[in-house]
């Protein structure tokens, strides 16, 4: 089947199509998503198998052939550092040109910012990709076996809202958070690398239903259509005349709201620089979380979590940790699980055998001082709060240190 694969050019391609655009669209989405977009005539599940063996076992080097832009290139180019890079090109234009690298090499290059570019100049391990695809391909998604299920119906919990996310490891970890704390309707505004995307899912961590049931918009006004009140989150300041909200009073708001009957929504912004003013504008209300004012940027799972643990506290419907078939529901303070508290039958009787020990061994040398003694003693003990069978425990212990039972190491050998 390998014999599909050519390499009489200097990269291997299968079907006219460099290999690494085939482990690339299978990593981004599903297996079955990727052949789809690919649509490449011949290549299916059983072809795929093959193609992703041949680059994951990096037999692309015995054959002298490389993918453009695979992190093998760049090694076999020389490349070393980010100024090998750049010296490579003619030119390389970050952002909206107002930044410009100029190399001595040549071809033109655009960046989204130097922040993109320090992490990708170095090229892709695609056959580390090729192998996490393989494995999916064999063995199915990890953790595909894992379905939650909202836990409110419908509109009964705020949407939360994410305008253009850039990398979708952090879609996915911001799925995880609304997993968490039962948000349960996520929206993507015209996310970078398209949608749906398997590295997300990957990062979800086994919050597939939140991933399934996201929804991709292409403009922010039509995430927002069927919305009666949203809040933007921000932490730069803004010269608009909203009302501006902690975490905490922005869900009573919406808790009030949502209560009435109205859908409600938080909106997030960019990793790299957040909400634009004029999208901040088009909502109700900001949102600030309380931060140290000298670093005050959250990453974008974290804002989510924030808001999310906030929701769940006042809905009413969290519980201290998982709750399983057997586990049951924590409450805070003193865990004491299948014990109570010691009587106070089995506390004067403890306290009885303890002072009439050590009345016997002679602790109390100072009569008119015994009784300030015995109060401290059984102050220190009540304010223990043992159980009873702690108290059983001491009573152990006063009677084998009574007795005073010695016992003989055994020799070493």
């Amino acid at each position: 089947m390998t014999a599909l694969i050519d390499t009489s050019a200097s990269e291997p391609r299968f079907g006219g199509v460099p290999l690494a655009a085939i482990v690339h669209a299978c990593h981004e989405k599903t297996v079955d998503a990727g052949l789809a977009a690919l649509a490449l005539p011949g290549l299916d599940r059983a072809t795929l198998e093959p193609v992703l063996t041949y680059c994951a076992e990096l037999r692309c080097e015995t054959d002298a052939v490389t993918c453009p832009g695979c992190k093998r290139q760049t090694e076999a180019d020389g490349i070393t550092s980010l100024d090998d890079f750049i010296r490579r090109h003619e030119e390389i234009i970050v952002g909206d040109g107002a930044v410009r690298l100029k190399g001595t090499g040549t071809g033109v290059l655009t960046t989204p910012a130097l922040a993109a570019l320090e992490k990708t100049w170095s090229g892709e391990n695609y056959w580390f990709w090729a192998r996490r695809v393989l494995r999916k391909l064999r063995h199915g998604i990890r953790r595909a076996h894992i379905r939650g299920n909202a836990i409110a119906p419908p509109g009964t919990t705020p949407s939360v809202i994410l305008i253009e996310p850039q990398l979708p490891d952090n879609i996915g970890m911001v799925a995880r958070a609304c997993a968490n704390f039962g948000l349960d309707d996520l929206r993507l505004v015209d996310p970078r690398d398209g949608w749906p995307n398997e590295k997300a899912r990957i990062a979800a961590s086994g919050a597939n239903y939140v991933i399934d049931d996201a929804a991709a918009y292409e403009t922010f006004d039509a995430a927002l259509s069927d919305l009666n009140w949203v809040c933007a989150t921000t932490a730069r300041q803004r010269d608009l005349r909203k009302p501006v909200l902690t975490p905490q009073e922005a869900v009573a708001e919406m808790g009030r709201r949502i209560a009435a009957g109205q859908r409600c929504g938080v909106i997030f912004g960019r990793e790299r620089n957040g909400l634009e003013t004029h999208e901040v504008a088009r909502a109700d209300a900001v949102v600030m979380i309380p931060v140290n004012s000298r670093f005050a940027s959250l990453n974008l799972a974290q804002a989510v979590l924030i808001l999310g643990y906030e929701w769940m506290r006042n809905s009413g419907a969290a519980t201290l940790g998982r709750v399983t078939t057997f586990e049951a529901p924590m409450q805070s303070g003193l865990y004491l699980g299948d014990q109570s508290p010691a009587t106070r039958e089995e506390l004067f009787a403890f306290f009885d055998h303890l002072e009439r020990e050590l009345e016997r061994q002679g602790f109390f040398s100072s009569p008119d001082k015994r009784p300030s003694v015995v109060n401290n003693l059984r102050t220190m003990f009540l304010r223990a709060e043992p159980t009873g069978q702690e108290v059983k425990t001491l009573r152990g212990i006063v009677a084998t240190l009574a007795k005073g039972k010695a016992v003989t190491p055994k020799p070493s050998t």
